[in-house]
């Protein structure tokens, strides 16, 4: 298959956002979120950014909240530091995969202490 261009801006956009809402961010809102991947429509026009937020439900939804209202000066940002030539409309989705590693991970954790007792 071959390597598309899709696949080359969205690494360039989860590099320059984590890097972004890392380091450029100031929001007390914002509590540790990690860009897991960016998936772009076919015509780059839109990108899903995924974030994974270290906390509970009440830090993920500040978090998400303080992201969604941040993507204006976002998007501006990300123009500024990358060549494209268009940025592409930014949403960002809350990602729980890291979460339910963690449950299972605690799961599995669990049984096999269950199992190791007598």
């Amino acid at each position: 298959m071959a390597y598309r261009r899709a696949d080359r801006v969205n690494a360039l956009l989860q590099r320059e956002l984590a890097n972004l809402i890392s380091e450029e961010l100031r929001d007390p809102r914002i509590s540790f979120p990690t860009v897991t991947s960016v998936e772009t429509t076919s015509d780059l026009r839109t990108a899903r950014v995924f974030v994974s937020v270290l906390g509970d439900d009440t830090a993920v939804a500040s978090t998400m909240k303080a992201l969604n209202e941040a993507r204006p000066f976002i998007r501006h940002e990300v123009g500024e530091r990358t060549d494209l030539r268009f940025v592409p409309e930014i949403e960002f989705v809350n990602d729980g995969s890291a979460a339910r590693a963690a449950r299972i991970a605690t799961l599995l954790r669990q049984a096999h202490e269950g199992e190791a007792k007598p």
